[in-house]
């Protein structure tokens, strides 16, 4: 295990011990995972996490699962019992995992600004280059992986969310589409993605293209602290009614979040498909997990139990077999994931209020786990 990965172990398990496993129909990942195996072996192969697994390491699962249709949820999880080892992820601070959620909005747009419809979700500005060990300056720190190319070849920091609200990319040709309000915009840049119904009935959809740089700074956790929402109230839904509640507030609180998103536009072949994310498969809801990709390699399964989660399954405890497919800027440590719950209004109340304590269980190919030992 890398020093990067040392603020945690992993602990050997049994499935025999896996509360919550024998109750799971996993057969749904089956078809992700065939196009996570064409992802990686016939587009791009997936990036190596600190914790050192590797997309090849995953291999092997993948290719098993190309031709593999369960008949029941006892085969299906049969597949990954045969296959692969379960070890928890274990924080050497002793704290719980922890997940959240995510969803894709659905904001109604226009092509042309008006009146009504001012605030602009932009694509990516040529200005903005990715930055690596090689071209960052100094002054920024690793964390920022983007930054602005000057026309006199000096590299920066990318203007940030305030400076673009107020104009440094107007004129430019770069937006995609306005929306009514700029909370819906920022909403959709917490996202990551979202679809946009114009107004002649057309549906399209947006996906992170990149982002400016700026570290994420949770808009709710600056409320809780100011005292402006309880934080055991707090979630997406109390966030949204405070700011509809506080109109002469909303910029300076959400240019608190410096962090500014580009988009680009995505086909909608299939409108029940969820967006592309990260591993560039389509996330299936309900299943598909954001994970720390420093850490983590994209296409491993994670079985995630958060008892204390209940309304995503009719009010029993959450314990499903997911895949990690997607990341985010606020998703940061070992135990730290991020569901997908769907697309549209349901799935964001659905979404909101997930703050749970959760074990993170990964399961790991045979032929790697011994590594783990």
């Amino acid at each position: 295990m890398s020093d990067q990965a040392s603020d945690f172990v992993l602990q050997a398990i049994s499935f025999d011990n896996l509360e919550g496993w024998k109750d799971d129909d996993p057969s749904s990942l089956f078809e992700v995972m065939r196009r996570c195996r064409r992802q990686i072996t016939d587009v791009k192969s997936y990036r190596t996490g600190s914790l050192g697994l590797s997309a090849e390491d995953l291999l092997p699962l993948l290719v098993d699962a190309e031709n593999f249709t369960p008949s029941s949820p006892a085969v299906a999880r049969a597949f990954f019992e045969t296959r692969c080892r379960p070890f928890l992820i274990r924080r050497q601070d002793g704290k719980s995992g922890f997940v959240t959620a995510f969803y894709e909005p659905e904001v109604e747009v226009s092509d042309r600004p008006n009146e009504l419809f001012r605030f602009p979700f932009y694509s990516r500005p040529n200005d903005l280059i990715d930055l690596d060990d090689g071209n960052r300056p100094a002054e920024l720190d690793g964390s920022y992986v983007f930054g602005r190319l000057h026309d006199d070849g000096r590299i920066g920091a990318y203007p940030d969310r305030r400076e673009i609200d107020q104009g440094f990319l107007a004129g430019r040709g770069l937006e995609i589409a306005w929306a009514k309000s700029k909370v819906d915009v920022f909403f959709v840049h917490v996202q990551g993605a979202a679809r946009l119904r114009h107004r002649d009935g057309r549906i399209g959809r947006i996906t992170y293209a990149a982002k400016a740089g700026h570290p994420f700074s949770a808009i709710g956790k600056l409320l809780i602290e100011r005292g402006e929402i309880d934080r055991a109230e707090i979630s997406m839904q109390s966030i949204r009614a405070w700011l509809a509640r506080n109109p002469e507030r909303v910029d300076k609180v959400l240019w608190h979040n410096r962090s500014y998103i580009f988009f680009r536009e995505a086909a909608v072949a299939d409108p029940e498909a969820g967006p592309i994310a990260a591993a560039k498969v389509p996330l299936l809801p309900g299943r598909s997990l954001a994970v720390d990709r420093m850490i983590h390699t994209f296409g491993f399964p994670f079985f995630i139990r958060a008892d204390s989660l209940t309304h995503l399954d009719h009010g029993r405890p959450f314990r499903r077999l997911m895949l990690a497919l997607d990341t985010g800027s606020a998703i940061v440590g070992p135990a730290r994931g991020d569901i997908f719950t769907g697309s549209g209004d349901l799935a964001g109340e659905r979404a909101g209020t997930v703050r749970n304590d959760a074990d993170f269980v990964i399961l790991i190919p045979k032929a790697a786990a011994g590594r783990f030992d």
